[in-house]
């Protein structure tokens, strides 16, 4: 029997993922978590064929728990699904452990082709993010600035890129205004900028904001 975890802080997305598997996979239990600390003690205390995980969830991103389970359960085989384009955290998201990356648009059977390769042990691509991993293999330019970031500080820079404050931040991902403020100060040096708009700029011009 197919037990998934389906992880993602919108009740209505998970009802849908789960409508979406019992019509597809055959009688899957399902299970839910909203944020990180649900989904952490649902895998300690259950055992999960699948996960299908968000990255933004508040407090901590899907990122950290990926991270974490990693090293706690390193054989979990783990879908992130995002509202993000694959080129903003497709990358990110592999490196860390992921077994696929998925954009919430995608359609309802390239999910479920998705969850049958992570399953049988493999990784799943999209299209596009291959694609991008191609150009960037041809590349022989050193990385971009924001590749530098650690994944905490690349959220936050899409944040102030969006065009959030350090209060508003601070509130959405439940850190304190002086945690986040030190998070700008890195983000600013590490991509020696001095300014929320040069780092605005930045994020648009390379697509890091929708």
């Amino acid at each position: 029997m197919l037990r998934v975890l389906i992880a993602d802080d919108h009740a209505i997305v998970r009802r849908g993922l789960i409508e979406i598997l019992l019509r597809e996979l055959e009688n899957p239990v399902c299970g839910e978590a909203e944020n990180a600390q649900q989904v952490l003690a649902q895998v300690r205390s259950q055992t999960w064929d699948l996960l299908i995980l968000d990255v933004s969830m508040p407090g901590r991103s899907g990122i950290d728990v990926l991270s974490d389970l990693k090293r706690t359960h390193p054989k979990l085989p783990v879908l992130v699904l995002s509202m993000h384009p694959e080129g903003q955290y497709g990358k990110r998201v592999l490196k860390a452990g992921a077994s696929g990356y998925m954009n919430k648009d995608s359609a309802p059977e390239e999910l479920i082709k998705a969850i049958r390769k992570v399953l049988a042990g493999g990784r799943y691509i999209s299209p596009a993010l291959a694609e991008k991993l191609a150009w960037e293999l041809g590349e022989d330019n050193a990385r971009l600035p924001h590749e530098a970031l650690s994944d905490r500080e690349f959220e936050v820079l899409r944040m102030i890129g969006s065009g959030k404050t350090i209060s508003q931040i601070a509130e959405e991902l439940h850190l304190s205004v002086a945690t986040i403020s030190t998070y700008r100060a890195r983000i600013l040096e590490k991509m020696n900028m001095t300014t929320n708009a040069e780092l605005m700029r930045y994020a648009f011009q390379n697509r890091l904001v929708e």
